[in-house]
């Protein structure tokens, strides 16, 4: 049994489909700041989540995997009372969501992914995983990972403000913790032929995580998928494209009507 934690959250909106989002490995729930201005907050309610050693809960002891986390992202939808909710998750946060899908499915009205870790996990040749592994204690790692991961075309100051970021709200134990997990965790046989209509969104300068791994993975196991391949960005939509996200992302939110 895992034990679960109240998970730091912020709410925007106060409309009636209820959604928690999820960040990635990278930040805290301000990885979601570029968006917040601009969200339908007549249709929606977002709950913003700060996972164990990052931000509010940078301090929080805990196993740092996505069992946890969909744990914790379950017991936070509780305290709110919301019994049905929608997902986003980013990155390491989708394989968070996909993980609350795959034990609480009748809960989720829909989820959806930007440029989500697949359930099945993420396999790094080793010379990514050395980088990856060794981005704890090293900020230029990390840089480069940022770099790589949008193409190569972003300005100096944003890598240097996104790194900046990075260190302030993650806890390096943790961070490092997180790795091993949203690499290594493999639950996708609990979502083979998930009914739930699954959006995921990628960044076509991203190649981490491209459209044609996503088409091999998430679109395989979920009958309702669907891909959207933004052109203008990576791996980090929320700061490279935000509006063309928010669109992308509500418009596919808005098309779910429950029964009357």
């Amino acid at each position: 049994m895992v034990s679960t934690y109240p998970l730091p959250h912020e709410l925007h909106g106060d409309g009636p489909h209820k959604v928690i989002a999820v960040h990635g490995w990278f930040a805290d729930r301000s990885a979601y700041a570029p968006v917040v201005a601009d969200l339908d907050r007549f249709s929606f309610t977002y709950a913003l989540v700060d996972l164990r050693g990052y931000g509010e809960a940078k301090e929080t002891p805990g196993a740092y995997t996505t069992a946890e986390g969909a744990a914790d992202v379950l017991a936070l939808a509780d305290r709110l009372g919301w019994e049905r909710f929608s997902l986003i998750g980013h990155s390491m946060g989708a394989s968070v969501a996909q993980r609350v899908l795959a034990s609480a499915g009748h809960r989720v009205r829909r989820i959806v992914g930007v440029s989500p870790v697949p359930a099945s996990g993420l396999a790094l040749p080793p010379r990514q995983w050395e980088l990856f592994a060794t981005a704890d204690t090293e900020p230029a790692h990390r840089r480069t990972i940022l770099d790589l991961t949008t193409g190569g075309v972003r300005p100096d100051a944003w890598l240097d403000r996104m790194v900046a970021r990075s260190l302030a709200c993650s806890d390096a134990k943790a961070f490092r913790a997180w790795l091993d997990s949203w690499t290594g965790d493999d639950f996708h046989r609990d979502l083979d032929g998930c009914g739930t209509p699954a959006l995921a969104v990628t960044g076509r300068l991203d190649p981490a995580l491209p459209a044609e791994l996503i088409r091999a993975t998430w679109l395989h196991w979920f009958p309702r998928g669907e891909l959207v391949d933004l052109p203008v960005c990576g791996h980090y939509a929320m700061d490279e494209a935000p509006l063309a996200l928010i669109r992308v992302v509500e418009d596919f939110l808005r098309a779910d009507r429950p029964a009357v």
